[in-house]
């Protein structure tokens, strides 16, 4: 068996095109979701019973179904309530709700963690409900669970492969279009893979260096 990656690399505009598509979901998703996740944090640590149960139920059937299904049900079932979008902006949908009900998850965790007298120091000061969260629990909450919530935003980033099967053209839809087109699929999906590594590499080394300076400080 001879390999050709020519007629693969070939097409490198469509690659780029599918690595810009895969880059711009994830931020997307990742800004969005993680403003998600704290808020719904928020509320299953603080918030009142009714919103507490309205939240935990949503985490759990997040987490608990397949990302394939809930992008499948956003894109092909929604349009049976009157709801259409297009492939982006249903895999942005997907992605968002994915990660949100994980991180939910994840800065709960961190924000349990928080000493209670370090809570009963800042009420002290004087600082309202608002200013205790965000100034006293969420940075070190964060700072604590940063590393799984860094692995939850790769395994985001390389769950949008699927996004391809309702046509929004990220990576793996560039790399099954390049493979259909010259009968290259070994070198096309080699090539993706190699990418996919790449990004999940460099998504892990920003996060690592992005978290002290802007989440929670150093």
């Amino acid at each position: 068996m001879e390999f050709d990656f020519a007629a693969v690399l070939v097409d490198w505009r469509l690659l780029a095109r599918g690595v810009a598509w895969t880059v711009g979901l994830t931020a997307i998703a990742t800004l969005i979701g993680m403003a998600v996740g704290v808020a719904c944090a928020w509320a299953r640590a603080s918030g009142p019973a009714w919103l507490r149960w309205l939240v935990g139920s949503y985490a759990e059937l997040i987490r608990n179904t397949p990302f394939i299904v809930q992008l499948f049900f956003i894109f092909f079932g929604l349009p049976a309530a009157g709801v259409k979008l297009t492939p982006e902006t249903a895999s942005i949908i997907a992605m968002v709700l994915n990660l949100g009900a994980y991180a939910t998850e994840i800065i709960r965790a961190g924000i349990e963690a928080t000493p209670k007298g370090q809570i009963e120091a800042a009420v002290s000061l004087a600082l309202n409900k608002v200013q205790v969260f965000t100034r006293v629990i969420l940075p070190p909450a964060l700072k604590k669970v940063w590393p799984a919530m860094v692995s939850q935003i790769i395994i985001v980033m390389l769950g949008s492969a699927v996004c391809g099967q309702i046509s929004t053209e990220e990576l793996s839809y560039a790399a099954n279009l390049i493979q259909s087109r010259n009968f290259r699929a070994f070198e096309a999906f080699i090539v993706a893979t190699l990418v996919y590594l790449a990004l999940a590499v460099g998504l892990r080394r920003l996060l690592n260096w992005a978290g002290p300076r802007f989440f929670f400080g150093r």
